[in-house]
């Protein structure tokens, strides 16, 4: 069967593929059909060659005809509910019979007449005559996840009916007027006389603590997501394992109650080798995360086998034992399957380096619900169990720090950071198979810095496999990241309505669209259940109207201060900022004020080469020294500006925490509701956390701040930088 070119893109249009696409430049590109047919095979299609695409589009298009109802549906409390059904047209006599369960056990049911149903489409499947009708549902159930079944001519499905409201959590809701302020830090890199070289979840509610004092409401975090407990030299935030879980090696061994029963470990602890160790890990530059795995893990284990001993194999269980079985049942599957990947992971990558990846493993393994897995968990119970007591460890240190904060006055307590995708060797894609593209990977168009655009090397949420699975593992990720914080940060939000896939192998990829709307109200339903504010980071290509989306859906935008212009670069003034945002002078992935200030970041681009051309070097050597003068001016203008640095006076001063607060006093003026100061410019810091378009050239995610915390509290400079900030009303 010869198939012509729209067959394929009749395909590529069905499975959420957008035919073309616009670069940084503004020009088009189409998606070229080597890409659309590596894009759809990743999306679980068999399309190389011309009879695999006639299937698959087959396939797809009598897909919904196949079945009576959805698996899905998400609807606006505003809305009428109205199910699509697919039926046959020779049993359109035949009473249809819908039952409807709501999450709390309240249920309905009755009955429509087939027949008199509004008409959709028609279609001839298989030679059979079908009618997809709408049926309106006659009741309307409150917010939440509810149960639908539908019976007709023989044919019975049962689906999701999910509830949602019209908007998020909004900043009003939480504290007065809804503006507020905060400190954003990278968590690993706080010191502290306590900490054993990296952050921890004690330092963090020690920074809560500091933060309320110096009048701020939240304290914005790093992705906390799992990584890899079997290989600390992969720690990115950004490149996580698994979303739903917490990083291990923010634990604090000290503050475990199990320490205080187990001897075995403060021998440990005391002993002169671990001190030795113990005191370079704390004097080390930069975060070292195998010199700090090698300290907490010996650690850890012996504190798990004393609570096993001490707690768990009692007659009776402990009151303590019986809130970690309570954990294990909440946690549910996805707890159970992390911790046995966390087991796996460690025996097959601790035997054979090149088994790091779950799909290097023996065929067996791969599948987590298969014979040979199942097994593995029966001989390794209590090592499963071991890595679920540490995942509870982290649960109830961050929740415990989360307390301190909110009772030291911390309004909307902390926000969490949620990464974009997710690595594909991870515990998600095993764990999720169906709900994750494991073929493909996320990144960015070609741009300025990359020609060939940017791979993220990390692997998508399948919007095919998330409609199949009812948006379970969306929802379960949503809960898990809201859990024990006032604010959720989404990466690259944009993601919700599509995003920029590399097909295997690399090369020019393609947009693929996701369930924008099913989405956002999915997460306006978690943010009002969980009390937790949204904001999305819409850094970047923003598609027309996505903004308009996320304002209406009470989803705050992010402005960094660095980006907001005029058309002739001019720094906006801060009444041009929009209210539902947050702001910022800087992120995590560009340079800190004093580097902005004395052009680090653009050293560090010249000394590792990623300038395609001098002449871009130098033209970004020239924009800046304008920017310098720009934000004087603008500054001033403002009137924030000490009058010594005001450039009329000719030149250009030295960045202190003056000039700093200036420009936080600036933002501060600005309608957006929260502001977030980053900890580095506190303590005017040139180096940044990362630097994009790197890896091991640059220490991304390694860099610890210059002063412990107790002595970041005794700063004069930010005393004053908060005094400043409340001074304009936060």
């Amino acid at each position: 069967m010869i198939t012509s070119p729209s067959d394929l893109d009749r395909l590529a249009a069905l499975v959420g593929i957008e035919p073309f696409f616009f670069d940084i430049w503004g020009n088009r590109a189409d998606v070229s059909p080597a890409a659309k047919r590596a894009l759809i095979a990743a999306l679980g299609y068999a399309a190389g060659s011309e009879s695999e695409i006639a299937a698959s589009l087959r396939e797809v298009e009598t897909a919904p005809w196949r079945r009576l109802a959805p698996p899905v549906l998400v609807a606006s409390e505003a809305e009428a509910i109205e199910l699509p059904l697919a039926l046959l047209d020779s049993d359109l006599e035949t009473p249809l019979a819908w039952s409807l369960t709501e999450e709390t056990g309240a249920a309905h049911e009755g009955t429509a007449a087939a027949a008199g149903l509004a008409l959709q489409a028609v279609a001839l499947l298989d030679g059979v005559a079908m009618r997809r009708l709408v049926l309106p549902l006659p009741v309307r159930p409150p917010q939440g996840y509810h149960t639908l079944s539908v019976c007709h001519g023989g044919r019975e499905a049962r689906l999701s009916l999910i509830v949602a409201p019209e908007r998020c959590l909004t900043p009003e809701d939480i504290v007065p007027g809804g503006r507020s302020w905060g400190l954003g830090v990278q968590l690993y890199g706080v010191r502290s006389a306590g900490n054993w070289g990296i952050g921890d979840f004690s330092d963090l509610a020690d920074l809560g603590e500091l933060a309320a004092r110096w009048g701020a409401g939240v304290v914005g975090l790093n992705p906390l997501h799992a990584l890899f407990a079997a290989d600390s030299h992969h720690y990115s935030p950004y490149s996580p394992s698994h979303r739903g879980f917490l990083n291990i090696l923010y634990i604090d061994p000290v503050a475990v109650p199990d320490l205080a029963e187990c001897p075995e470990a403060r021998e440990l602890i005391g002993g002169p080798a671990f001190l030795r160790d113990l005191a370079k890990a704390r004097a080390s530059e930069l975060v070292d995360y195998p010199a700090v795995a090698a300290l907490k893990r010996p650690v850890l284990e012996r504190l798990f086998d004393s609570f096993r001993r001490r707690h768990l194999e009692l007659a009776e269980p402990s009151p303590r034992a019986v809130a970690f079985r309570a954990f294990q049942t909440a946690g549910g599957e996805a707890l159970y399957r992390f911790a046995l990947f966390e087991a796996l992971h460690e025996q097959m990558f601790g035997s054979d380096f090149t088994r790091w990846d779950w799909r290097s493993w023996p065929e067996g393994f791969r599948d987590p619900a298969g014979p040979e897995v199942a097994a593995f968990a029966a001989a390794h119970a209590d090592r499963v169990t071991f890595f679920q007591y540490l995942q509870w460890l982290a649960d109830q240190q961050l929740g415990d720090a989360a307390a301190r904060a909110r009772r030291a006055g911390l309004g909307f307590g902390f926000y969490r950071d949620l990464a974009v995708a997710i690595s594909p060797g991870g515990a998600a894609a095993w764990a999720e198979p169906g709900a994750v593209a494991v073929d493909a990977r996320v990144g960015c168009p070609p741009d300025q810095f990359n020609l060939q655009g940017q791979n993220w090397g990390l692997a998508p949420f399948s919007p095919v496999g998330l409609a199949e699975s009812a948006y379970r593992p969306f929802i379960e990720l949503l809960r898990a990241n809201m859990r024990h914080a006032g604010v959720l940060r989404i990466d690259h939000v944009m993601a919700l309505q599509h995003l920029y896939w590399i097909p295997p192998g690399g090369g020019i990829g393609g947009y693929v669209s996701y369930p924008f709307r099913d989405l956002v109200r999915l997460i306006a339903l978690e943010s009002q259940r969980n009390r937790c504010v949204v904001i999305g980071e819409d850094l970047g290509t923003v598609p027309e109207g996505f903004r308009p989306a996320m304002e209406r859906a009470g989803i705050l935008s992010c402005r960094v201060f660095y980006f907001e212009r005029d058309h002739g670069g001019n720094f906006l003034p801060p009444e041009a900022y929009p209210a539902g945002a947050l702001v910022t002078a800087t992120t995590h992935d560009l340079a800190t004020l004093a580097g902005f200030w004395q052009g680090r970041d653009l050293d560090w681009r010249t000394r590792l080469g990623l300038y395609p051309t001098p002449e871009m070097r130098e033209g970004e050597a020239r924009g800046r020294d304008h920017d310098r003068w720009r934000l004087l001016d603008t500054l001033a203008r403002a009137g924030v500006l000490p009058d010594r640095m005001h450039p009329r006076h000719g030149r250009l001063p030295v960045l202190d925490d003056e000039l700093v607060t200036a420009i936080y006093r600036f933002l501060a003026r600005s309608p957006a509701q929260v502001l977030m100061v980053q900890i580095e410019d506190l303590l005017l810091d040139p180096e940044q956390p990362n630097l994009p378009g790197t890896v091991a050239e640059h220490p991304n995610w390694r860099r610890r701040l210059a002063l412990a915390l107790d002595q970041i509290g005794r700063l004069d400079s930010a005393a004053r930088l908060a005094g400043g900030i409340k001074s304009c009303g936060r």
